[in-house]
């Protein structure tokens, strides 16, 4: 199903967590990508952006105004599927079948790491939850190849079964086709900001926002000298004219 030029699975969140699970017993890896307005924004200005996306074994829209578009247009998506809510429930399908997970991400800087705080309230909410290791890479870590080649060996030695990463659109796809060559078994899920949310480093929407389609508002508020431009100047327009499309294209085909 295509929406605002990316081919998106029609997936509810718990089917994703059952495809999950059950390639993880058949011993089949993947990568989950979770677009929003903003990726959809970057892959119609680059090819290369594209191919980010298109590397996924699941892509699943992580936007309300995507799913709003696809009902517009008459072909619905099912809801929408947030990285933000996918590690969590990820991280407690890990905890009932005993596999283990490893953090890779969030914000550098503070007293202690980002992942391992995350990893630890993981570990905390979901009892029996094995967390393998967990890394919050310095600055520019993505152009250090030895870094790169240690953070390979590291995650090869340690074995997790499913991989966080929480580093941005397209540096956390770029690393993830990296990292998976040496754990074709396992699954990685790009979840952007979701590291720093179950830190505490960032604080989430509440769910009625959430739900409404307004997150984006409270991180807006949240950061708006980071993210006016990204979601006023840049992304609105993107999120109007793909309605607008949509709209039209399910009144011209009912």
């Amino acid at each position: 199903m295509t929406v605002g030029g990316i081919a998106f699975d029609a997936m509810t969140a718990q089917q994703v967590i059952t495809r999950v699970r059950a390639d993880l017993v058949a011993g089949r890896g993947g990568h989950i990508v979770t677009p929003n307005v903003d990726i959809v924004r970057q892959v119609r200005q680059s090819p290369k952006f594209a191919d980010q996306v298109s590397c996924g074994d699941l892509v699943v829209a992580d936007g309300a105004p995507l799913v709003w578009a696809s009902r517009l247009a008459g072909t619905r998506l099912p809801e929408r599927v947030a990285g933000s809510d996918l590690i969590w429930d990820l991280s407690a399908a890990a905890a009932d079948d005993e596999r283990s997970i490893y953090v890779l991400g969030g914000t550098p800087g503070g007293e202690r790491p980002t992942s391992v705080v995350a990893a630890e309230r993981l570990a905390d909410t979901f009892p029996g939850l094995d967390v393998a290791g967990a890394c919050t890479p310095p600055m520019g870590f993505e152009s250090n190849v030895a870094y790169l080649d240690e953070l390979a060996e590291e995650l090869v030695e340690v074995a997790p079964d499913i991989v966080f990463v929480g580093l941005g659109f397209p540096k956390q796809e770029r690393i993830i086709t990296r990292l998976a060559e040496g754990l074709p078994s396992a699954w990685f899920l790009g979840c952007g900001a979701a590291v720093d949310f179950v830190a505490g480093r960032r604080r989430r929407a509440p769910v009625w926002m959430q739900r409404s389609g307004l997150e984006w508002a409270h991180r807006l508020a949240s950061e708006p000298r980071r993210l006016f431009v990204r979601y006023v100047v840049h992304d609105a327009p993107v999120a109007a004219g793909l309605l607008l499309r949509s709209g039209w294209h399910g009144l011209r085909h009912r």
